[in-house]
């Protein structure tokens, strides 16, 4: 893998790099310390093409499941798993992941439940999977529509992101990706705000993504994200303090719009975008956003092309239905709704009170 750059962080006592490069590493690299029979590459439908071009990766037994959210269940697990046991991977064994969000997080959690633990290391193919799903540790599915409700901590030994596979992302996963960019720079970091104002991308223009890759501000916000992301999970590596809560900024709308809409209908990144815009509504009524922080924030979102008013265009959309879908969210706490509010700087967590559910319902 060339022009490496390394990334090293502590979760939970591992260890875990993040080896950011330009072109995807060989078998023998991603497969280092373990028996290559003792390996198995888990892909998707989308990502077995990238699978083939990782050289020697045909010295390896490999597990394609379907691709999209509405694969990310315990149906996937299972065939992880079937496919494991028929391989003969025993517990010093190794699940490779290659591919997005999806399927990092059921190669990872599949790694955690098998055999009662076994090493997980990852190739990240997609932008969302390398500034957000890769990074920190979490795993898991989608059970009875609600997303990630099932799952656990295992970190990643190592995560690959090979910058070169970017340029056969459809312009949906761009979009889908640069929502969390933009989160992180509200989170933590003011100068790639202006990175992301001083050179806007208009996604369904082929020829402004590939110039973006060739671009070193694009390579250094992807640094930047890691290195942000990483930072926050080592500070509170299980979301039991506030540091890593943060990053669920835009989540709760979010994740709402996502169950109501149907899982896989609206993509992750496009409903975090949306709910970072109602985030700053709601806590522009709080008193706690700043008009011009907010103006700021959704100004940025709509320069790339997101939806940042109340109602969000699809079938079924009433505040009703996502209010309902909120309270069965993981992010909740003592039964009570839980909010991150973006601030001059930052952003931090508000528990709405009960007359406070009504700023919700007017902000949607």
């Amino acid at each position: 893998m060339s022009n490496q750059i390394l990334h090293t962080f502590t979760f939970k006592g591992t260890t875990s790099s993040v080896i950011i490069g330009s072109e995807l590493p060989e078998i023998t690299q991603l497969c280092s310390g373990f028996a290559l029979s003792q390996c198995l590459l888990i892909c998707d439908a989308n990502t077995e093409n990238i699978v083939h071009s990782i050289p020697g990766s045909d010295r390896v037994r490999r597990c394609v499941i379907a691709s999209g959210e509405r694969a990310k269940n315990w149906q996937s697990v299972e065939q992880i798993i079937a496919t494991a046991v028929q391989a003969g991977i025993g517990r010093d064994g190794l699940f490779i992941g290659v591919g997005g969000g999806v399927v990092t997080d059921l190669a990872a959690f599949t790694a955690a439940i098998y055999m009662r633990g076994i090493a997980v290391r990852l190739v990240s193919t997609t932008i969302l999977g390398m500034v957000d799903a890769s990074v920190g540790g979490k795993t898991g599915f989608d059970f009875l529509g609600i997303k990630n409700l099932v799952g656990a901590f295992h970190p990643a030994e190592e995560v690959y992101m090979p910058l070169s596979v970017l340029s056969s992302l459809p312009a949906t996963e761009w979009k889908s990706g640069y929502a969390e960019i933009i989160k992180t720079a509200i989170l933590a970091d003011p100068e790639m705000l202006f990175i992301l104002e001083s050179h806007p991308i208009n996604f369904n223009k082929i020829e402004e993504l590939n110039k973006a890759l060739s671009e070193s501000w694009f390579s250094d916000m992807i640094h930047r994200c890691v290195a942000a992301k990483g930072k926050i999970v080592e500070s509170d590596p299980e979301e039991r303090g506030t540091e890593r809560a943060l990053l669920n900024l835009g989540h709760t709308y979010g994740h709402a719009l996502e169950a109501v809409a149907g899982l896989g209908t609206v993509t992750h990144g496009e409903a975090v975008a949306w709910g970072i815009g109602r985030a700053c509504e709601l806590g522009r009524k709080l008193g706690i956003t700043p008009e011009d922080r907010s103006n700021r924030i959704c100004s940025l979102l709509e320069q790339y092309g997101y939806c940042t008013s109340p109602a969000y265009p699809i079938a079924g959309f009433n505040a009703e239905a996502l209010i309902q879908a909120m309270y069965s969210d993981k992010k909740k706490k003592d039964g009570q709704l839980r909010f991150i509010i973006p601030t001059e700087e930052s952003a931090i967590i508000h528990t709405l009170t009960s007359h406070e559910i009504n700023l919700v319902i007017s902000s949607l």
